[in-house]
């Protein structure tokens, strides 16, 4: 029986070891005849990170696609900053990923900072797109009150600043601060997008009876 147990736990530390290897080095055939003799794609590395998230970060797509079609690999696990594989596909433009985390049911309005906010900051149009139509909250709000508008208006480009509005992101909501969309991109002197944002709040105002 010890033999037994011995020759087990060797087993269990060569395919860890292989496991966490694979995915660095974006071995999709290695870690899927892992998973196959029955390795958990949710374990941790000794740094407590799982498979997935370090796929999408290192970035090895191939691995990351392996684990995301895995069944058994828990799609919605966070990293230490509470960010999700499709928050980090999200942040870094892997639309690949992003649709394929969608498609497999990755929580696309996690509470707090969600993908949504990290696409924006970049101004990755197309996994925008994707995310309001998975129905991706527009006026999502982080644990502060930061909004995806106000995030696409002090670090996003213009274009995602107008794709926003164009759905119809409220440009007048505030966060804890007191601040709005307008107030960030004044603040980072976006002069395009604080002039986009001003647009869009005076086309929303009752036009005065002079008006007419």
């Amino acid at each position: 029986m010890i033999l037994v147990l011995q020759g087990f736990s060797a087993a269990q530390a060569g395919s860890y070891e292989d496991f966490f290897a694979a995915i660095r080095r974006d071995r999709a055939d290695v870690i899927q005849d892992l998973l196959r003799r029955g390795f958990d794609p949710n374990t941790p590395d000794p740094q407590s990170q799982k498979g997935l998230l370090i796929a999408v970060g290192v970035p090895s797509p191939e691995a990351a696609k392996a684990l995301i079609a895995w069944p058994q690999t828990d799609l919605n696990i966070l990293n230490s900053a509470g960010e999700s594989a499709l928050m980090l596909a999200s942040l870094r433009g892997y639309e690949d990923l992003v649709a394929a985390l969608i498609m497999r049911g990755a929580y696309v309005n996690k509470p707090g900072w969600a993908a949504l906010h990290y696409a924006a900051t970049n101004g990755h149009l197309s996994i925008m797109k994707r995310l309001l139509e998975a129905h991706a909250f527009i006026d999502a709000e982080s644990p502060n009150g930061t909004t995806p508008l106000m995030m696409a208006a002090q670090y996003g480009s213009i274009d995602a600043v107008k794709l926003l509005l164009d759905e119809g992101a409220d440009a007048l909501m505030k966060n804890q601060q007191n601040l709005t969309a307008l107030d960030f991109a004044r603040r980072a002197n976006r002069t395009d997008a604080a002039e986009l944002i001003a647009k869009a709040i005076r086309a929303k105002q009752p036009r005065s009876r002079s008006g007419w």
